[in-house]
């Protein structure tokens, strides 16, 4: 018997230690990776606006069983490529999706590399239409208001539920680890209101709000832009575009 209890031991011990190996983040000048949950990455790059200057953005990696799914692209075609790199390399994943939840072009700057290396891209259709009349990066395949992908053994939900950062901003969900990627939808707390060139401020407190009651048991959610957190994004984000 006290062996056995021994032998546990060491295994729980030796997994805790895998646990804590297991973490691939990285930070360069121009890329930053980071681990949300185990099997969830937030990738930032960063975007320089002419409005808002040196913008961080978010992207989010989810993988499963040798395969990962990547939502919003770097910003540019080099970032795009350290970030495939590290996917094949840090998590020994191939890249079966790279998915854009709106159609600006921190979502898709870094598109070309994806598409060069033969990675299929999605995106709503009110996305493709956008960015072709942008003439954007245009992702090759569309959906119309909701995606549903695996992962390894893993399901990945990608859904539209209405306007406000843009007319076309979905957001992605991994329900396994209860993560969510709001894109620029959804604010950090604490953030101003952005760019909100192609906006509709009157419908997006209730789009957000159709997205808390959706997934009332997310647990982390990663913003567009800015820090990750839990539901107060989603509760900030209602607040701050509601009429006073």
């Amino acid at each position: 018997m006290r062996q056995l209890l021994f032998l546990s031991l060491v295994f729980l011990l030796t997994c805790c230690k895998s646990a804590k190996v297991s973490d691939k983040s990285f930070s360069k000048a121009d890329i930053i990776v980071e681990r949300v949950k185990p099997n969830v990455y937030r990738h930032i790059t960063y975007f320089q606006s002419e409005t808002f200057g040196k913008v961080p953005c978010n992207g989010m990696v989810v993988f499963d069983k040798g395969e990962a799914i990547i939502f919003d692209t770097p910003v540019d075609d080099s970032t795009s490529s350290q970030l495939i790199s590290w996917v094949q390399d840090s998590l020994d994943c191939k890249v079966v999706a790279i998915i854009a939840t709106h159609f600006h072009e921190d979502c898709v700057g870094g598109l070309k590399e994806f598409q060069r290396r033969g990675i299929p891209s999605y995106a709503e259709n009110r996305t493709i239409a956008s960015t072709k009349l942008k003439n954007f990066p245009t992702p090759e395949k569309g959906f119309d208001n909701k995606l549903a992908l695996k992962v390894g053994n893993r399901d990945v939900i990608t859904e539209f539920f209405g306007e406000g950062h843009t007319k076309d901003n979905v957001v992605g969900y991994f329900p396994s680890e209860k993560v969510m990627f709001g894109g620029c939808l959804i604010k950090e707390v604490g953030a101003g209101k952005g760019n909100l060139e192609d906006a509709n401020e009157a419908a997006w407190p209730a789009t957000v709000t159709r997205l808390k009651q959706r997934y009332p048991d997310v647990e982390v959610i990663i913003p567009g832009h800015g820090k990750s957190g839990d539901t107060a994004l989603l509760d900030y984000t209602i607040k701050l575009f509601e009429k006073k």
